[in-house]
């Protein structure tokens, strides 16, 4: 009963150099004036600071943010005036030639010609047309209310913005003209060293990266926890089509709004949950409150929704419109939808690393979409293509030989709609120089987005795996569709499907949030423990205490981990977490033993990109190709260049070879924790990333994330050398975490099959022991027994028994809703 309390309540993590975070103070910045002038002491919303810091980063500075801003506010301005010109102003009785103008005071052979001055009403009549009109009196009043709210905002955001100017001027050294050569991972060492001289947060002493990560993304894991756990109403069954996945911009705000920073949200301030939220003896009433504020929004947004609807109809046709009419064949384009973005999302991975990441994934994505064909579907476009191309062919031949064919009426309107007709068509028609091989597509696509269900692996092939995936790779056409109906459907969400959850959003805050002192309450899955939130499938196996209900899905956890301390690399991890990266270097090591050698596997790099139709030639990407296609060769019996017949591999031994090629010599752990684990197991030896090799190589003796603040900027020969090892490194760290994510996932489809392999002749013991590396050992404040399995504690929140029950059988919750 103890330990189901312990894990019932809110936890506190404390830290003997850290004092308690002061609550109530919003102010972004606070001064010392005398004696510390241009300096930053005491900030008090490091949330607010960090964010800023990045955004100004991310958007290329002071001067590109005001004037995307200014820009929106002319575009909303725009956007009104001219719709209200349109509706009030314009005589399309004229304009259409339905009323015949008269021009009494000239005398031409072309006096009967209509002029755009004749279709305007006089300025008079127009404002008192607006005037009889309560209706677009209204909507005016309501859209100037709104535009001076933005503009107030606007100014407001100019003033700190140009605070955080000179905090990268005066502070971290880079001047705005020089910010596009820093990348994010420079300006961040910049703060932490600056923290030592400034202490811009007084309850630390040292800042670390995963802290400014914390800060940043706070609101934001919440989210990609609670659709890793599938909380959110997102996913809904209709009558006739099946499951389908919603979540637009305006569902996603108010999420957002309820949980985090609304009235009566969950949070007192940007860091902190209100204390009734961290007990668990008043969770029924705090369910019902927190049910009727959802009621409450979403009556708000049901009133506002027509309001909103006229809104978005507008902004989607001034947008979209001219970008139809050119290129027809834009909304069959593809996107990462909303839901994509949240489901594939990393723990603790900014905007730009995901974005980049996603870009990677993007033309792999396509192809294998694109690789599925109907052929009834083929012969039918075809034929629509020919007749309409015919008829397009024929009336584009007559408008050039005379033009008075386009004064016809409706041939313009004829020739655009035909055109439209043949490129939906020709979308439909396959490429007749198309490989089929959507095996190999979708690993390829795995290796960049990191994260995929279990069921998909030999079921590439299948409709459902694609229709699966198009939910989070959808039609920009569904995209804008699912943001026009968005206004008539969120309050139906909020107030039929998200107010019934009230009891669970409450259970899952207090069960996985965690106070770090100094940083405030943080999701407990940020903080990317494996011992509890690890899955032993996920080589978690006997470091983990999580139970079904506390373990993230399909890996999050570890591969956050991984990704994390590939993307930092001179981040500490704490004691768990080093123990799992050794682990995880340790079975690569032993892995890569039984593997063909790196360099036979990169002999094949040509043949690996035609097969996978990879126009890159990049050498990340050739490393990809390798991995992915060299067990197919080998599957084939086909000799290799050397005339050598070589033994089958899996695509797990391959990335090992990969990976542990890229060792040098033993190098000394980033941890202490993790240097004893080395010292225990001396014959494995720790690899290196191509990327901390070229790392040291490139750097040469000064470190290029070493920062001294009394230093100024490089000479622009140094800084164009910077920016080009930067991206030479951010492409072997982004290689490394897609070979991670290939052995990663590899050696979970092996693990999860084995128990179904082995278990009639193997016991449970021998289970356990095969699973345990032999060379692995903890330290002594861990138990061995308290580290043997999951622990099956009921948590509440969610019923647990059926889960248990399907533990070894059960799949990841995406593409299928979890029943509660």
């Amino acid at each position: 009963m103890a330990n189901l309390d312990k894990y019932r309540e809110y936890h506190r993590l404390d830290d003997d150099e850290e004092d308690s975070m002061p609550a109530g103070e919003d102010d972004m910045l606070v001064h010392v004036p005398e004696g510390l002038k241009d300096s930053w002491h005491h900030i008090t919303n490091l949330d607010n600071f960090f964010t800023r810091i990045y955004h100004f980063h991310q958007k290329n500075g002071f001067s590109c943010m005001m004037l995307s801003e200014f820009f929106e506010l002319v575009q909303f301005l725009f956007v009104v005036i001219f719709t209200t010109f349109l509706f009030t102003c314009v005589d399309y009785d004229v304009l259409f030639a339905n009323t015949y103008v008269n021009h009494t005071n000239v005398v031409s052979v072309e006096r009967n010609k209509v002029t755009l001055p004749d279709a305007i009403f006089p300025r008079d009549q127009c404002r008192q047309r607006i005037q009889e009109n309560g209706w677009i009196i209204f909507l005016l009043v309501m859209a100037a209310i709104f535009w001076l709210y933005r503009l107030v905002k606007v100014i407001c955001n100019m003033l700190s913005y140009w605070e955080i100017r000179t905090f990268y001027n005066k502070a971290l050294k880079i001047p705005t003209v020089e910010l596009c050569n820093f990348t994010w991972q420079e300006v961040q060492q910049r703060l932490i060293s600056i923290q030592r001289e400034h202490q811009m947060c007084v309850h630390k002493k040292e800042l670390t990266e995963l802290d400014i990560y914390h800060r940043i993304l706070r609101f934001k894991n919440y989210m990609v926890a609670m659709v890793n756990k599938s909380l959110l109403p997102i996913r809904f069954h209709l009558p006739g089509w099946g499951e389908v996945v919603f979540l637009s911009q305006g569902l996603k705000y108010n999420f957002e709004l309820i949980l985090f920073w609304g009235p009566g949200s969950l949070f007192q301030n940007k860091w902190n949950l209100h204390p009734k939220y961290k007990r668990a003896g008043n969770r029924l009433e705090l369910a019902q409150h927190l049910s009727r504020t959802i009621c409450l929004i979403g009556l708000a947004n049901l009133l506002l929704s027509p309001l909103i609807l006229i809104w978005q109809i507008l902004y989607a046709f001034f947008s979209y419109a001219e970008i139809i009419k050119r290129e027809p064949g834009s909304l069959g384009a593809r996107r990462w939808s909303l839901f994509g973005r949240l489901y594939l999302r990393h723990f603790n991975e900014l905007e730009h690393e995901l974005q980049m990441r996603l870009n990677r994934g993007y033309k792999p994505a396509s192809k294998y979409m694109n690789s599925f064909i109907s052929p009834l579907l083929t012969v039918v476009a075809k034929n629509i293509a020919f007749f309409s191309g015919s008829v397009l062919a024929v009336l584009i031949t007559l408008a050039v030989y005379d033009e008075d064919v386009l004064t016809v009426q409706h041939i313009l309107t004829a020739i655009t709609i035909l055109g439209i007709v043949v490129t939906i068509s020709r979308s439909f028609i396959p490429d007749e120089h198309m490989v089929w091989n959507p095996e190999q597509l979708l690993q390829c696509v795995l290796a960049h987005i990191h994260y995929m269900p279990d069921h998909w692996k030999g079921n590439a092939n299948a409709s459902e795996t694609r229709n699966e995936l198009a939910e989070l790779f959808q039609y920009k056409a569904v995209f804008i569709l699912e943001e026009l109906l968005s206004p008539v459907i969120t309050p139906l969400i909020l107030i039929f499907c998200l107010r019934h959850k009230s009891l669970e959003i409450i259970d899952f805050f207090r069960n996985f949030s965690v106070e770090v002192v100094g940083v405030g309450d943080i999701c407990s899955f940020a903080q990317l423990d494996v011992r509890k939130h690890g899955n032993p499938q996920w080589f978690s196996e006997g470091q983990t205490e999580a139970s079904i209900y506390q373990q993230a899905e399909n890996g999050k956890t570890e591969l956050s981990l991984m990704h994390f301390a590939i993307t930092n690399p001179q981040w500490q991890p704490p004691q768990e977490s080093s123990i799992f990266i050794g682990h995880l270097k340790e079975k690569v090591q032993q892995d890569a033993t039984n593997a063909p050698s790196a360099q036979l596997i990169l002999s094949e790099t040509p043949l690996a990109a035609s097969l996978l139709s990879n126009a890159s030639s990049a050498a990340p990407d050739d490393l990809l190709s390798s991995v992915l296609v060299h067990p197919i060769l080998t599957a084939s019996g086909l000799p290799s260049r050397d005339r050598h017949f070589v033994q089958p591999t899996s695509t797990a031994t391959v990335a090992a070879s990969i990976l542990a090629s890229f060792s040098t010599s033993q190098i000394p752990s980033r941890t202490q924790s993790h240097a004893a684990y080395s010292n225990r197991c001396p014959e494995n030896v720790a690899y290196r990333s191509e990327r901390t090799i070229l790392e040291d190589r490139l750097a040469g003796p000064k470190s290029l994330f070493s920062y001294d603040p009394n230093t100024s900027v490089s000479s622009s020969d140094t800084r164009f050398q910077n920016a080009s090892h930067s991206a030479l490194l951010s492409e072997y760290t982004n290689t490394e975490m897609s070979l991670h994510a290939i052995y990663m996932h590899e050696k979970h489809q092996q693990q999860s099959q084995l128990p179904r392999a082995v278990g009639m002749w193997q016991c449970p013991s021998a289970l356990r022991e095969h699973h345990v590396q032999p060379g692995a050992s903890f330290s002594a404040d861990q138990p061995p027994e308290s580290l043997s399995g999951p622990s099956q504690l009921p948590l509440g929140g969610w019923a647990e028994s059926e889960e248990e029950q399907e533990q070894s059988t059960r799949k990841p919750p995406v593409p299928r809703q979890r029943e509660a």
